[in-house]
């Protein structure tokens, strides 16, 4: 029984665990291989293994896109209020507060004026992290106030989608932003200028069926969900089971939904391009 015992000086030595700095290291949703925090940065937050696309802020992706140091934001101060009085499991203003509160936004979207490459754009990035990226009065407003800067600026509009869909805590006001945004870039479709569109995952609901689908140029994220409806609403609808990729971008791409499905580390440069040959100049 020699073997059962176990050495005092074993029993007694320190156990030697290796510290991991809380946070440091980061598991692919997609993949689940793990990755170094610096390593997820350094890739602009695409996985290192299979290339997957991690959802990030609106200010990060900012960052990403426009040359350093040239955005200037609008309309920062502006935010919802509640005109339905609406509850769910909290009332809407409550949740507005908390949201603010926890994401220093005002709302679901930041807008102003940048440059890529030098060429100045009009831009309206959204943000997943406010109340699911969806679009209320202040999204629609925001979108309809950049569209009237390129127009006056003479410039591109550029507005990077990630939503949930219209806000339906504002009811029939949230809505209506949907038709508020597509006729506001008719008007920029009438003066010659040009309206990309850029969607991030996900993408979906009255987001996809307004402004995200109207662009001169229509591009995606690698995997990104974009759709009207999701596709387990539509699988329960139709009774069938849906293609292998339904609703990612490089389905729509194929279905001729897209024209562009562009790696995020070439976003910025791709855009860059696009601008140069649809420049009004």
């Amino acid at each position: 029984m020699a073997w059962f015992k176990r050495s005092k000086s074993n029993i007694d030595a320190p156990v030697q665990k290796r510290e991991v700095a809380d946070g440091s290291w980061v598991k692919c949703p997609a993949c689940s291989e793990m990755m170094h925090q610096t390593q997820l940065e350094a890739s602009l937050y695409t996985c290192i293994h299979c290339g997957a696309s991690f959802r990030i802020g609106s200010a990060q992706y900012l960052d990403i896109l426009l040359d350093s140091g040239s955005f200037r934001e609008h309309d920062k101060k502006m935010h919802s209020t509640d005109p339905l009085a609406f509850t769910d499991t909290k009332p809407y203003d409550k949740r507005i507060e908390a949201t603010i509160k926890k994401t220093g936004m005002k709302d679901a979207i930041r807008s102003g004026m940048g440059k890529i490459h030098g060429t100045p754009v009009s831009i309206a990035v959204m943000d997943f992290s406010f109340i699911g990226g969806s679009m209320g009065s202040v999204v629609g407003e925001k979108i309809a106030r950049s569209v009237d800067r390129a127009l006056k600026q003479k410039c591109a509009l550029i507005v990077v989608a990630s939503s949930g869909g219209a806000r339906m805590m504002e009811g029939a006001y949230s809505l209506m932003q949907m038709a508020k945004t597509s006729a506001r870039l008719a008007l920029l479709h009438d003066a010659g200028l040009p309206y990309i569109s850029i969607m991030l995952d996900p993408t979906t609901g009255g987001v996809t069926a307004s402004f995200a689908m109207l662009g001169d140029v229509n591009i995606a994220e690698p995997g990104a969900l974009i759709g009207f409806a999701g596709p387990r609403v539509i699988k329960q609808t139709i009774g069938k089971d849906l293609p292998e990729g339904f609703q990612r971008s490089e389905f729509l791409l194929e279905k001729g939904f897209l024209d562009l499905v562009v790696p995020r580390q070439e976003m910025r440069d791709t855009v860059g391009r696009l601008l140069t040959h649809m420049s009004p100049d």
